[in-house]
């Protein structure tokens, strides 16, 4: 089980899977901060240090690239963990994805809200 105090920020723009993922996430045992969009991600990032962020590619304001790049380049958030969770499932965009810096890539049509709660249980480990 995981200790409530282990922070997961999800960003994602669709409220449907961005409630989805809380909730599975929040049975799973951990502290779920969300933003809808890069921006609010950004700013939250830096105030909550989450242990855990879930970033979508393709959202309003700042997308998640541009989100990572400023992740990676401040001393404060640099070295959170970062798993891109996106739908955009071409090699060239996973790869970019993990050359900006991310832990790793987890398509979201490929896991259900169950094996994403144990992929972020077995990465925290």
């Amino acid at each position: 089980m995981a200790k409530s105090k282990t922070k997961i920020l999800i960003v994602e723009d669709e409220s449907l899977l961005l409630d989805l993922y809380t909730t599975k996430l929040e049975q799973s045992g951990y502290q779920v901060v969300k933003a809808s969009d890069g921006a609010a991600g950004l700013s939250l990032a830096q105030i909550e240090k989450p242990n855990l962020i879930l970033l979508d590619i393709l959202m309003p304001k700042v997308d998640g690239y541009e989100m990572l790049k400023k992740i990676k380049n401040n001393a404060k958030t640099k070295k959170l963990p970062v798993i891109i969770f996106s739908n955009l499932s071409q090699k060239d965009e996973i790869e970019k994805g993990l050359k900006l810096g991310a832990n790793d890539y987890i398509i979201k049509t490929s896991v259900t809200p169950t094996e994403l709660a144990q992929r972020v249980k077995d990465y925290l480990r």
